[in-house]
């Protein structure tokens, strides 16, 4: 651990004796709350063209895509291996043997050491975490879930189709099998001020998680939410950087220092982005925040430790 938190990089480089580095892929999945089988229209902020790389499309094969990305990053780092990030919608909703056979097509491209998988907390039957098991026995495995929110108020206002109680028991389910475990939260959804947070950070640290993103709520064009914002911007309180930035801080004081923090920010496409627009790019804004916790004297835990 860093003096201040426990940071993704540096986890990551005890876990392979070389640099690593994902590649997401879009093997063409969609959601139960897409689909009709918890709900429509998806989650009330996602329009997944925010995190998918120009590679990332569904006309691709999972091995051309793969490729694709080495190709990229392969001309800075000819030595680098990398982790098959099956990144777009919900990466265990389907057949599973067509999901095992996608796994493994990922896990044969040459220079992939490992798979991360996100997922909803719903979506892991019995059957695929057997599987899941074995693989974890013969390559590195990340199980990521979607949390978004400990608050079932929430949850149901974003349209998430899915309660806390179903994350905890998936997370556990998962943790379980000694399987590595991610979680994914947004801040500032609306409803959920300073003092919820606190409580969710507190809520999480519970959990038997590994890993945990973070990022502000965007407000994407083309999503219900956006549409929301335009109606009643007064639901909304969209933080300046440095007002997200001690939001952050406050939050890491309030996580178990064990729990690996992958990312605090989040940068979608200027042609997407409504709000907030900070033009930071991810680096500079942990630089800040790095910053203003040596400032503050703060550290991951310290309020758990107060």
């Amino acid at each position: 651990m860093s003096e201040l938190y426990n940071e993704f990089g540096q986890w990551l480089r005890k876990q392979f004796p070389y640099r690593v580095q994902k590649i997401s892929i879009n093997a063409g999945f969609t959601c139960p709350n897409r689909d009709g089988t918890r709900g429509w229209g998806g989650c009330t902020y996602c329009n997944n063209q925010t995190f998918n790389p120009d590679y990332c499309r569904t006309e691709k094969s999972v091995t051309e895509q793969l490729e694709e990305g080495r190709r990229f990053f392969a001309r800075k780092y000819p030595d680098m291996k990398y982790l098959a990030y099956f990144q777009a919608y919900t990466n265990t909703y389907g057949d599973t043997n067509r999901l095992i056979k996608l796994y493994e097509e990922a896990l044969a491209t040459p220079d992939v050491v490992g798979l991360v998988i996100g997922t909803r907390p719903d979506c892991m039957p019995n059957e695929l975490l057997d599987y899941l098991t074995e693989l974890n026995k013969r390559t590195f495995l990340l199980v990521e879930y979607g949390i978004e929110s400990t608050d079932d108020e929430t949850l149901l206002r974003i349209n998430r189709g899915h309660t806390f109680a179903e994350t905890m028991e998936a997370v556990r389910r998962t943790a379980e099998r000694d399987i590595r475990v991610g979680g994914h939260v947004i801040l500032g959804l609306p409803g959920e001020g300073r003092e919820q947070l606190m409580r969710q950070a507190s809520e999480l640290s519970t959990l038997p998680l590994t890993t945990l993103k973070m990022h502000q709520l965007q407000l994407i064009r083309g999503t219900r939410m956006a549409h929301e914002y335009e109606l009643h911007p007064e639901d909304f309180h969209l933080y300046d950087a440095d007002e997200y930035i001690d939001l952050v801080i406050d939050y890491v004081e309030h996580l178990r220092p064990d729990l690996v923090l992958e990312r605090f920010v989040s940068q979608s496409p200027k042609s997407l982005l409504i709000a907030p627009d900070w033009g930071l790019k991810n680096h500079e804004f942990t630089a800040r925040l790095r910053h203003r916790m040596e400032e503050r004297g703060s550290w991951q835990g310290k309020a758990i430790s107060m």
